[in-house]
């Protein structure tokens, strides 16, 4: 199996993280969709990372699509995502705000980086920031109970939203930096220390 995209994707990272910890091995390709666009588009010409490429040559876009299919090769026991309907919900409600934080991230960092200056707009700009703010405010409220408890988010082992949450946040803090505040958001960033922590993280650094 390959992954292709550069850990400093939220996307590719929340990926590698996951089959580390599901003891996964798998082959990471480091291909930028802005430095190697054209080799990118030779491998997948839609060029989006990450790419996930199955044994068989299948190709997986889209990093929660990507991990649906890597939970469903393994026991139950041993999923990434609960299996019980109220579990799974409350999985879902934390990833998916998590995702939200990763996304409105690249867009600051877009418009900042790659826009030119005279073309930005702060209003459009102020919003997003307004956003992110929105997705870390409902993130810090959420974990904060568990985190108090010294517990992971679903319970006694790292799962899915615990990985995901903490790849957003060291996301953020490393392309904006200044921008979020850890003294705002004690919980998150004291999950995130604990996860990057572990050798899952650690083998997966973002730079």
């Amino acid at each position: 199996m390959q992954l292709i995209g550069m850990m400093d994707s939220p996307f590719v990272r929340r990926v590698a993280v996951s089959m580390a910890v599901l003891g996964m091995a798998f082959e990471h390709r480091p291909v930028s969709v802005f430095r190697h666009f054209d080799q990118f588009r030779e491998i997948n010409p839609v060029v989006k990372a990450p790419t996930f490429v199955v044994d068989d040559g299948t190709q997986l876009i889209d990093s929660t699509l990507i991990l649906d299919y890597l939970d469903q090769r393994v026991a139950p026991h041993a999923r990434l995502m609960p299996q019980e309907t109220a579990a799974r919900r409350d999985a879902l409600h934390l990833i998916g705000f998590a995702l939200a934080a990763c996304e409105k991230t690249v867009q600051i960092a877009y418009e900042q980086n790659l826009r030119p200056e005279d073309k930005r707009h702060a209003p459009w700009l102020e919003r997003v920031r307004t956003q992110l703010g929105a997705a870390f405010d409902t993130l810090e409220r959420d974990v904060a109970g568990a985190v108090r408890a010294g517990a992971w988010l679903c319970g006694d082992r790292l799962m899915q939203p615990d990985i995901t949450v903490a790849v957003a946040w060291r996301f953020a803090q490393h392309i904006l930096p200044g921008e979020i505040a850890p003294s705002r958001y004690p919980a998150l960033a004291a999950l995130s220390e604990r996860a990057e922590a572990l050798p899952a993280f650690v083998g997966a650094p973002l730079a």
